[in-house]
């Protein structure tokens, strides 16, 4: 078993130089937060999972692809995140609203939620936001990247991504400030 302590780009290096162990270093770093992002992306643990394997699969199946000058976090991101989309696609909900549940967004969305309707409530209003809102929302608040790492991840430009970012916010609030006194 390779180090743990190889940087994300050593650990690539010796996969493509045979080492097929070193993946794991790479799997056992970014595992959690991968599922974190894909279960407030999909709103379902199942359905996380098999998002964050298979977007696992093809991160190893393309390594050979992976730029050093890239952060490997981004790089990754960037298939997990067309790998959401594609899972919510087969799943018919780019349309519709999420059904969290339970534990997708947990605590994390809001800071120091004060009690379980809070927690309730943001994983409502974060499940009900449109697709691209959410996305944008998560990339920016939850998994705190900067907009540039976003637009590498999405596609997207920083102009439409600050819009969505902006607009999943505004919505947020529209909810919140929706719900009953308990929020």
């Amino acid at each position: 078993m390779p180090a743990p302590d190889l940087t994300d780009a050593q650990a690539v290096a010796r996969v493509l130089d045979g080492d097929r162990d070193a993946f794991r270093v790479l799997a056992d770093r970014h595992y959690a937060r991968c599922l974190r992002y894909a279960r407030r992306a999909l709103g379902n643990r199942l359905d996380a999972e098999d998002a964050v394997q298979e977007t696992f699969l093809r991160a190893y199946d393309a390594l050979g692809r992976y730029e050093e000058r890239q952060r490997f976090t981004a790089w990754l991101f960037r298939i997990l995140v067309n790998e959401c989309r594609a899972a919510a696609a087969r799943r018919g909900r780019r349309d519709g609203p999420l059904a969290p549940d339970g534990d997708a967004i947990e605590q994390a969305a809001a800071p120091a939620a004060p009690d379980a309707g809070w927690r309730d409530a943001v994983e409502r209003a974060v499940a009900a936001l449109e697709p691209l809102l959410r996305e944008a929302f998560l990339l920016r608040y939850v998994e705190d990247l900067g907009y540039a790492e976003m637009q590498a991840i999405t596609g997207a430009g920083t102009s439409a991504l600050k819009m969505r970012v902006k607009r999943a916010c505004d919505a947020l609030r529209a909810r919140l400030e929706e719900e009953p006194s308990n929020v």
